[in-house]
């Protein structure tokens, strides 16, 4: 790490400190060269990998305008949206990757979402899955009635359920 005063490169860590929910460290660091302090704060980025090879941050509010565009029209408030683009980008973290697939991305967001109201994850899922015919969105519903109601945690089963089928 450099010195943002001096620029000289040998710096010494004089407290370190969790902050921001432990997702961050927040350094405290001295200059070796001109013993001013100052502080870092590391944070593990999270990127997205589209289907066309693109890497770009992840995003929360991308997150939340897509369950949003869902939700239309349907009683849930922003509470609890904020609430879902969390436990998904909590959930993405948790895998300890620094990159993602964006169809992890998705997949993250479907239990979540069919918690919160399962006309709006028909919704999500009916364009995130591609249907195409009334039969994917027949196979969609009669999948829901055999899992039941939805549980406060999804189980990990849904995320191998394939695309467009």
């Amino acid at each position: 790490m450099n010195c943002p005063f001096c620029k000289d490169d040998d710096t010494r860590v004089v407290d370190s400190r969790i902050a921001e929910d432990g997702t961050a460290v927040r350094r405290r660091r001295q200059c070796s060269a001109c013993a001013r302090r100052f502080t870092t704060l590391e944070q593990m980025t999270l990127s997205v990998v589209k289907s066309s090879g693109v890497v770009e941050p992840f995003s929360r509010a991308k997150v939340l305008a897509g369950v949003r565009k869902a939700c239309q029209g349907r009683p849930v408030d922003e509470g609890a949206l904020a609430l879902l683009a969390q436990r998904v980008e909590d959930a993405l973290r948790s895998t300890g990757q620094s990159e993602v697939p964006s169809i992890e991305v998705g997949l993250a967001i479907l239990g979540p979402l069919r918690e919160l109201d399962e006309v709006a994850y028909l919704r999500f899922a009916s364009v995130y899955r591609s249907f195409n015919t009334l039969e994917d969105f027949e196979a969609e519903i009669a999948l829901l009635r055999a899992e039941g109601p939805p549980t406060a945690v999804e189980p990990p089963a849904r995320m191998g359920h394939t695309p467009g089928h």
